[in-house]
């Protein structure tokens, strides 16, 4: 595989709920600027894979929640950053995802920040980002429209725009978050990270 092979985006897929995108969300631009590249942002409902996957959220299965209960606290001391297990986990925060699309419609790096903003809030402090006014509230932080964040969480437009980024999830074999694609090649799990490093670094193997 060539190194050169252009320098098409990273998609980088996420749930707001999902607490290993939450460190995958806090490295992921950085990584692509180290070697050229742009980041598409794509956050999808879990719900959906995880029906498809006979999969559930970590916390309900016996000693796989136990084990990532420690994995995530390792991670965060791992990584210097702060991690709260939300008391409402686990969940998916669907205005958070609504909002983000509204955003990206007409500003893309604005949408990054802010999904970067609403990841912290929710692991980083506990705030429930799955409570409209809340994510809404967070928004206003990076200088958003309030009440255009709190209105999109219940339109229709961007209720059907996540569904459809969610289909198209699946229809390219995304499962779980966080989920990377670079240059069609499938990386799952804030732990390949280092793995997607090295794809890039070499082009690929």
């Amino acid at each position: 595989m060539s190194a050169d092979r252009g320098r098409s985006p990273i998609e980088f897929w996420f749930s707001f709920g999902s607490p290993y995108a939450y460190f995958g969300a806090l490295q992921i631009e950085a990584l692509a600027a180290r070697h050229g590249r742009e980041v598409l942002w794509r956050p999808f409902v879990l719900g959906p894979a995880f029906k498809q996957t006979g999969m559930g959220p970590l916390t309900r299965q016996p000693m796989r929640g136990e084990y990532a209960l420690r994995d995530w606290a390792r991670l965060a001391r791992l990584h210097q950053v702060p991690f709260v297990l939300p008391a409402n986990f686990p969940v998916e925060p669907l205005p958070a995802g609504r909002m983000f699309y509204a955003v990206d419609s007409e500003d893309p790096a604005a949408a990054k920040r802010l999904a970067v903003s609403l990841v912290r809030a929710f692991f980083g402090q506990g705030l429930d980002i799955a409570d409209a006014e809340t994510a809404a509230g967070v928004g206003e932080a990076q200088g958003l429209d309030r009440s255009r964040l709190a209105a999109a969480a219940g339109d229709q437009r961007w209720k059907d725009a996540l569904r459809a980024r969610t289909d198209e999830a699946l229809s390219k074999g995304v499962f779980g978050a966080p989920f990377v694609l670079v240059d069609g090649e499938p990386f799952w799990g804030a732990d390949r990270l280092a793995m997607v490093e090295q794809w890039l670094a070499r082009g690929g193997w």
